[in-house]
């Protein structure tokens, strides 16, 4: 469905009344300095068809556009370069990162940004470039920039939330006795993987922009290589999530299979103080009336005090040695 529409003249709004065709061609009748912008969401193919037809879009960036699940990219069909991006929300209680879609139509005088998935609320880019008229006037790819930097600066936002339940994982790893922590490591893991799929195939977008590649984004260049800047962190950012991840789960396996051999060390150790006082009351329980001991006052006493005296030995050994 469309969320909004409207063509910029010189910089500001002017809502459109009726057919947008008729509107779009009135405003481009009386100036140049014009263009429309159409935000749509998950539109359906008939929804779609009209503005296909009337701004000639290529059918196969139209396809893209309607059954999304696309990579980051950037391809041109004439005078119209599509561009895909990943938009990212994170949920921290249950450490997942969940992606969606922005796909954008640019054309030297309109704009469509067609959005799938959670993102966030189109109107914000919209309203926060409409604040800016000056930068506004510059046309389509001052709307493409309001995009990338939006989402690119909510993948800072991201990396730091992730960044934060990393330092959690931590310290519950280096814990005395904490908990198995092994699922919630590979599931947080495999998200770091999911961010850097959505981030990662956008740096080499960007850096076409920047290196001057196509002349119809020459004017905010600079802009984008701001956001290049704040993307290019993000990266190293995610790199070190990646890194530190791999270290707490190897660490936490190594510590964990020092906890098994500690609890091994002291059952075998238990297992050997007890061993003798068995082994010395199986030997007398046989009862042969030929051991004299049996006939002593002070037989039985002496065994006893026989068998806590060896016990008493070997704890104190096993304590010394740190088995205890």
């Amino acid at each position: 469905m469309i969320i909004d529409k409207a063509i910029y003249r010189h910089g500001s709004r002017r809502e459109i009344d009726g057919d947008i065709s008729d509107a779009f061609d009135l405003e481009r009748g009386e100036t140049e300095d014009c263009f429309l912008w159409i935000g749509l969401h998950e539109p359906t193919a008939e929804e779609f068809t009209l503005i296909q037809e009337e701004l000639d879009l290529h059918p196969l960036a139209v396809e893209d556009a309607l059954e999304a699940h696309e990579r980051p990219k950037i391809e041109h069909y004439g005078e119209t370069s599509f561009v895909v991006v990943k938009t990212l929300s994170y949920d921290e209680r249950a450490f997942d990162v969940e992606a969606g879609e922005i796909m954008l139509f640019v054309g030297t005088d309109f704009i469509v940004s067609v959005q799938h998935g959670p993102a966030g609320p189109l109107d914000g880019v919209r309203e926060r470039l409409e604040k800016d008229p000056d930068f506004l006037r510059l046309g389509p790819p001052a709307v493409l920039h309001g995009f990338i930097d939006d989402i690119v600066d909510h993948y800072g936002v991201i990396g730091h939330k992730v960044e934060t339940d990393i330092i959690a994982l931590e310290q519950e790893v280096f814990r005395p006795r904490g908990e198995d922590v092994t699922e919630e490591i590979y599931r947080l893991k495999r998200e770091v993987l999911e961010f850097r799929r959505a981030e990662g195939p956008l740096i080499p977008v960007l850096q076409e922009i920047v290196k001057g590649r196509m002349t119809q984004f020459s004017s905010t260049r600079e802009h984008f290589r701001d956001v290049l800047d704040h993307l290019l962190r993000v990266d190293d950012l995610v790199d070190a999530h990646n890194e530190l991840l791999t270290s707490a789960l190897t660490a936490h396996l190594a510590l964990l299979g020092k906890e098994q051999n500690e609890d091994v060390r002291k059952i075998s150790s238990w297992a050997a103080v007890i061993a003798v006082p068995t082994m010395i009351a199986g030997f007398y329980g046989m009862n042969f009336d030929s051991m004299p001991e049996l006939h002593w006052d002070y037989g039985y006493p002496l065994m006893m005090a026989v068998m806590v005296l060896i016990s008493v030995l070997i704890y104190h050994r096993l304590r010394r040695n740190r088995w205890l």
